[in-house]
């Protein structure tokens, strides 16, 4: 089903379900909040800090309602999708205290419920029930395809994959597209080995050395259960502007299956979770971006338009609930600030806020509150002062992860190190200007010293059992999506 009619489907299910859920939320206040960012941006890291501090009582001092004592205390309660996994807390969390690992990134939607006891200011008690959604940031960058044709998806895609450097990764596929003919007859084989192809194209551009960020279809990079299925075997092609599509055509199969893309993977994601969220942070790795160059940074501005224009935002109310249910709060956050001396954070934070202003100007978008915050959800690092040629350089310092390489050393994940990580620019623009920054062509030695990874923080066990998690600005977050509700 698509078209006029799935989408007024869709409308009528929203509809129905949000009557019900804002008449339990006034028995029950009760935030969803949707955590996600595209890959290896910290989204597992995130969810596990933000659990266990309000479990364990982290130090939160720009939290008003924890540092002004009015919280009691959360509790883990079972999550209300039944048909959705939970979110494995306990195994992350032994992951990142006991292995001294980073968990396993985010492949699939996960939930959680939380259930705060805070007292009001006026001395009532209260609970405020959170329901923590986890999802791919790929998955957001798929909504745009609702509103899109394939003659339209390929088209922009093909564009895309022609500029630099996505072009000299596309070759392979580039030379596969030129052997097919739309209005030939629709062959398997050849749509098989086009999705092969175009997946190879979308992989490489995810690479560290590329870090591009307008990576659609997401399942094709995380296909899951679909691996191999119809729904994920098509890819762009080039279409004749004057031709008419035929019946049975290559050009009608891979139609077909785009709009079976839409159909199984988007639109239930689309009604199912995305439009039932409250409040929305999304976390950007903007340091990869960096080290990658300045197409890489301009790509991740373009995602962050593409995921501000998902959003129809603005105040939830019982008619926006049953006509069109909206996020009123999106937090977007750098992570890995740990990675920089916090001489850079304001840098990294303005950075951050450029990408956003300009997103926000150019997509549909209006009427929430927008916030940007460079943060680390668990600090792995300490600061440092490294003397060089007579000059004090702040550093940072920390146990390199197994396997990193600096200086000639490749690290066995025991050493502690100190690294000068960089001063980030006081000019954003500069990172947005070819020739000034890093990029592909950097020396691995060179990257790696700029970014090197480091392994969690060793804890010491207290008499009251597992430490809170260092982190930076994480209470900031917190005060930004939920802050207000515990008033």
């Amino acid at each position: 089903m698509t078209g006029p009619v799935s989408r007024l489907a869709d409308q009528a299910k929203l509809s129905a379900r949000a009557l019900l859920e804002y008449g339990q939320h006034l028995l029950h206040p009760t935030i969803r909040l949707g955590v996600t960012g595209l890959s290896r941006a910290g989204k597992t890291v995130f969810l596990t800090a933000l659990v266990h501090g309000l479990l364990r009582g982290g130090r939160f001092p720009v939290f008003e309602a924890h540092s002004g004592g009015r919280i009691a205390g959360a509790r883990l309660s079972p999550q209300p999708d039944d048909g959705v996994p939970r979110f494995d807390y306990e195994r992350h969390l032994r992951a990142l205290i006991d292995e001294r690992q980073w968990p396993e990134s985010t492949k699939a939607i996960s939930e959680l419920r939380l259930v705060i006891d805070y007292q009001s200011r006026n001395g009532a008690d209260r609970t405020l029930t959170l329901d923590l959604v986890d999802y791919p940031g790929e998955w957001l960058l798929d909504l745009p395809l609702l509103d899109m044709s394939y003659e339209q998806w390929s088209a922009e895609s093909l564009k895309r994959s022609r500029e630099k450097p996505r072009d000299g990764l596309a070759r392979s596929w580039h030379g596969h597209l030129r052997m097919l003919d739309p209005l030939a007859q629709a062959n398997e084989a050849e749509a098989i080995e086009a999705a092969k192809l175009f997946t190879q194209y979308l992989r490489a551009c995810r690479d560290e050395r590329f870090a591009m960020s307008v990576l659609p279809p997401g399942r094709f990079l995380m296909p899951g259960d679909l691996e191999g299925s119809p729904a994920l075997t098509f890819a762009p092609i080039e279409l004749p502007q004057l031709a008419e599509r035929k019946s049975g055509s290559l050009w009608s199969m891979m139609r077909r299956r785009f709009e079976a893309y839409k159909d199984l993977v988007v639109r239930p994601f689309f009604v199912d979770h995305f439009q039932r969220l409250d409040r929305q942070i999304v976390l950007v790795d903007a340091l990869a971006a960096f080290n990658a160059g300045p197409h890489a940074v301009r790509d991740l501005e373009s995602a962050l338009t593409d995921i501000l224009g998902c959003f129809q935002v603005g105040r939830r109310t019982l008619l926006s609930a049953l006509f069109n249910p909206r996020a009123d709060k999106v937090l977007f956050a750098a992570t890995k600030a740990d990675h920089l001396h916090h001489s850079s954070h304001d840098r990294l934070e303005a950075i951050l806020r450029r990408m956003v202003d300009r997103a926000v100007n150019r997509a549909e978008f209006s009427g929430a509150a927008i916030d940007v915050v460079a943060l680390s959800a668990v600090r792995a690092t300490r600061e440092a002062i490294v003397a060089r040629n007579g000059e004090n350089l702040p550093s940072i310092a920390g146990v390199a992860a197994a396997g990193e390489k600096a200086g000639g050393n490749v690290f066995d994940g025991k050493t502690d190190v100190v690294v000068f990580p960089g001063d980030l620019p006081a000019d954003p623009e500069i990172l947005f200007r070819p020739g000034e920054m890093s990029g592909p062509e950097t020396s691995a030695a060179e990257a790696d010293l700029r970014f090197l990874r480091f392994r969690p923080p060793h804890l010491e066990m207290t008499g009251e059992g597992v430490p809170a998690l260092p982190h930076i600005r994480f209470d900031r977050a917190l005060q930004f999506l939920i802050g207000d509700r515990l008033p």
